[in-house]
C-alpha cells in the first residue's frame, strides 16, 4: 500500500491517495478541496482511480468530489447516516463564509463490516459514529484512515450537528483501540499517529 497525502482547502484537510503497487488501482479519501492538485497526482502517478471513500459528509472533507468524479468516474462511497449532512454541505460552507462544494451523487451507502477492495488492497469499514452520525473509518492492513474520529493527542469535535461525546469516545475505544498498537492512524487533520500512541496520552479518551 503506497499513501501520498495533499493537505486541502483552508481547513487543511488530510486527503489521501491510496494506491495498489502492483495494480496502479487507487482510491482518494476526503477529497475537501483542490480537485486539481489531486487529480494532478492522479494523473501523474497514472493511477485507475477505482472510488472516491468519505469519512463523513462534513463540507471541508468532499469539496472536491464533484469535479474528481466526473473526471475518472470514479465510485462515491460514505455512510447513509450522513447523507442528509452531505446534502447540507454548501449551507455548512457558507456558515464559514467559503465557496460551496458542487452537488454530487452518492454510488454505494457503506456500513459497519462492509470490504472496500480495489488491486490487492483491501479495506473494512468501521462505523464509528460520535463527531457525525454517518462517521466511518477505513481499515487497511497497515493503516487506518480515520477522518474526524481521532487526532494525534485529540478527538473529533461533538458541538456540531449530529455529534455526541461519549458515542465518539464509546466509537474510538470499542472501534479503534482493539487494533494492533502500531497501526499507523491517518487523521483527517494533523500529523499521522498510532493506535498505541493515542491509548497511552490521548486525554480524551483516557
Amino acid at each position: 500500500m503506497n499513501v501520498e497525502t495533499i493537505i486541502v482547502g483552508p481547513i487543511e484537510v488530510n486527503c489521501y491517495v491510496v494506491s495498489c503497487k502492483k495494480t496502479n488501482q487507487a482510491a482518494v479519501i476526503d477529497p475537501g478541496d483542490n480537485a486539481d492538485d489531486i487529480l494532478k497526482v492522479i494523473r501523474s502517478r497514472s493511477f485507475e482511480l477505482k472510488y472516491i471513500l468519505l469519512t463523513h459528509g462534513h463540507f471541508d472533507h468532499l469539496g472536491g468530489v464533484a469535479p474528481i468524479k466526473a473526471a475518472t468516474e470514479a465510485q462515491v462511497l460514505m455512510h447513509k447516516e450522513d447523507k442528509v449532512l452531505a446534502e447540507s454541505a454548501p449551507a455548512q460552507a457558507e456558515l464559514f463564509g467559503l465557496a460551496a462544494p458542487q452537488e454530487f451523487d452518492v454510488d454505494r451507502y457503506i456500513d459497519d463490516g462492509d470490504i472496500v477492495e480495489f488491486g490487492n488492497l483491501s479495506a473494512s469499514v468501521l462505523a464509528t459514529p460520535g463527531h457525525t452520525q454517518g462517521s466511518v473509518c477505513y481499515q487497511f492492513e497497515k493503516g487506518v484512515f480515520v477522518g474526524d474520529t481521532l487526532f494525534y493527542g485529540g478527538i473529533g469535535r461533538t458541538d456540531l450537528g449530529g455529534g455526541d461525546f461519549e458515542q465518539l469516545v464509546h466509537s474510538i475505544k470499542s472501534k479503534l483501540f482493539v487494533l494492533p498498537d502500531d497501526m499507523k492512524v491517518f487523521c483527517g487533520h494533523g500529523p499521522t499517529t498510532t493506535i498505541g500512541r493515542e491509548k497511552k496520552y490521548n486525554p480524551f479518551v483516557n
